[in-house]
């Protein structure tokens, strides 16, 4: 729970971090983005991410050295939500010079930095230290870069305030149903709120995504059999095309199968901590009061022999 707290800082008050009526609130406004007519347009924006990946990787292996996979799949999956959820081209993936990116990187490691330390818990030491100054620095950056789009975004929808008036024209992303969702009332999000979910959807999504494709990859590597019979399923869909499409998902099961056994063994988010808000009890008679933390893992309940056999084994 402490990591949120510092987490608290770049995110606010988002999905990941928020609870009670206001976490609700927010689900549901939210909720429509994930519908299916949004999604199908994305294929294509992630295929066209994924080549540009896949470009750069043929021009590293040609000196038969070891490549460091994660780099270059964060990367693609910033690209990718960046274009799918807000309609922005960061070019992330061939500007390195970029200082929203850079401020991305370093917000992500000086939070896991933070957590590890113990006297970087104190927000008046923290705030005192150079990692403290640094982090102060790379959020500015980020928030205002944030802020910028948001901006943008309201000015183009400003006469065009209805989504099917704005899907005549594009594709629908996350930021135009976010500015576009109202609740019973007629309420929509304040621009706090705005802020703090573009960057809950941004920063959670691109990373968690990007260690899920990593592990996805190393798995398929361990198993050359089943990275064969994808290959070849995957070969058969496409024929001569070189970009997946939205019907062509559908069609291959067992990489489907691989994917889903891969994130069994290697969960992106490996555990979850919930407060309870009421007493518990288990089925084998033991109980927990309120407002305990628990903490359950994923990575461990994945893997229990109770539940699968042979757990520790690709199936």
């Amino acid at each position: 729970m402490l990591h949120f707290v510092f987490l608290l800082f770049i995110l606010g008050e988002g999905l990941l971090v928020s609870s009670g009526q206001k976490w609700f609130q927010h689900r549901r406004l939210i909720t429509p983005a994930f519908h299916y007519d949004v999604l199908k347009p994305y294929v294509t924006l992630m295929s066209e991410c994924t080549k540009i990946m896949l470009n750069k990787w043929e021009q590293l292996v040609t000196d038969q050295n070891p490549v460091e996979l994660f780099h270059y799949v964060s990367l693609m999956t910033l690209d990718t939500i960046m274009k799918c959820a807000f309609s922005y081209q960061s070019n992330c993936q061939t500007d390195s010079d970029s200082t929203y990116i850079k401020a991305v990187y370093e917000l992500s490691y000086l939070v896991d930095n933070r957590f590890r330390h113990f006297t970087y818990h104190n927000d008046f030491i923290y705030n005192l230290s150079p990692q403290g100054f640094r982090f102060r620095r790379a959020l500015k950056v980020a928030h205002q870069h944030t802020d910028k789009v948001i901006t943008q975004r309201k000015k183009l929808l400003k006469n065009e305030k209805e989504l099917d008036k704005i899907s005549r024209k594009r594709h629908l992303d996350f930021l135009d149903i976010l500015l576009c969702a109202k609740d019973e009332n007629g309420h929509g999000l304040s621009d706090k709120d705005l802020r703090a979910e573009v960057d809950t959807f941004m920063f959670e999504g691109h990373d968690t995504t990007a260690s899920g494709i990593s592990w996805i990859l190393y798995a398929l590597a361990k198993y050359p059999e089943h990275q064969e019979r994808c290959r070849e399923e995957i070969k058969e869909v496409l024929g001569d095309r070189d970009t997946v499409e939205w019907e062509d998902l559908g069609k291959i099961p067992y990489t489907t199968m691989c994917i889903k056994e891969s994130l069994r063994l290697y969960p992106p988010v490996p555990g979850v901590a919930r407060k309870l808000s009421k007493p518990i009890t288990f089925c084998d008679g033991r109980s927990l009061p309120e407002g305990v933390t628990v903490i359950l893992s994923i990575y461990c309940i994945n893997r229990s022999p109770i539940i699968w056999k042979d757990p520790e084994v690709k199936v």
